[in-house]
């Protein structure tokens, strides 16, 4: 097992923040926030403007996320094409990289290059992507993440069907190996529901930047983490 995804598991289960809506105009003092909330990684999302209507940032942030922290960097493309950026990436500092199985013709070619660079490959899937769409390409991966909005817009409300796909992974082949990631919505309504069907990794953007806690990461994710019960606990 990839020694990053190794580290999550340890962790899970995380929330890990969404740095789309983290103040970029103080970088390094949101890292040290972030750092103090005891975070155990960061989640990058990456749009090209193609795959999804928006458009983010790429490797410049990564590059400049990577010379301020240690903390793993979990980079997810919502793009096009991206074997062309892999090696791109991994150079830039990302630890994890996650490609949609909706933006390629094969996976299993483009996860195999991201495990050769030493990264961890991730595979994601959209609400309305059966989970057969995957299927060949678990055995290649060390994480899935399964999306519970719609690629591409911050915001949305939590689509809850999607719940039901985290189990089908762990019954396929490879399933039972990879760490499973959800991102859209999670916020205290739904993480508990999120981390009660197997869901390691919580990604959270607007239940850890845009709250009352007035920049304390860190209660802002024990407050998300009070709605997880025993239960859910060891069930993540």
């Amino acid at each position: 097992m990839n020694t990053k995804i190794a580290q999550l598991v340890e962790a899970a289960p995380a929330v890990l923040p969404s740095l789309l809506l983290c103040d970029f105009g103080n970088l390094v003092s949101e890292v040290e926030r972030l750092e103090k909330a005891g975070v155990a990684a960061l989640h990058l999302d990456v749009m090209d403007g193609v795959f999804v209507p928006n458009f983010t940032y790429g490797m410049t942030i990564v590059s400049a996320l990577r010379k301020l922290t240690d903390l793993t960097l979990d980079v997810h493309l919502m793009m096009v094409h991206p074997e062309k950026y892999v090696d791109a990436f991994v150079d830039a500092g990302a630890d994890i990289i996650t490609i949609h199985a909706e933006a390629v013709d094969e996976a299993v070619p483009v996860l195999n290059q991201i495990r050769e660079r030493g990264a961890a490959a991730g595979i994601a899937v959209n609400p309305d992507t059966p989970v057969s769409k995957i299927k060949d390409a678990l055995p290649h991966a060390d994480l899935v993440l399964v999306m519970s909005v719609n690629a591409g817009f911050g915001g949305q409300s939590f689509i809850e069907p999607v719940l039901e796909k985290l189990g089908e992974i762990r019954g396929l082949p490879g399933g039972q190996d990879v760490i499973l990631e959800m991102d859209g919505g999670i916020n205290k309504s739904t993480i508990a529901k999120c981390v009660a069907v197997g869901c390691q990794l919580c990604v959270a953007g607007s239940a850890v930047f845009k709250t009352p806690f007035e920049n304390d990461y860190g209660a802002a994710i024990e407050d998300l983490m009070g709605e997880v019960s025993r239960e859910d606990l060891r069930q993540g």
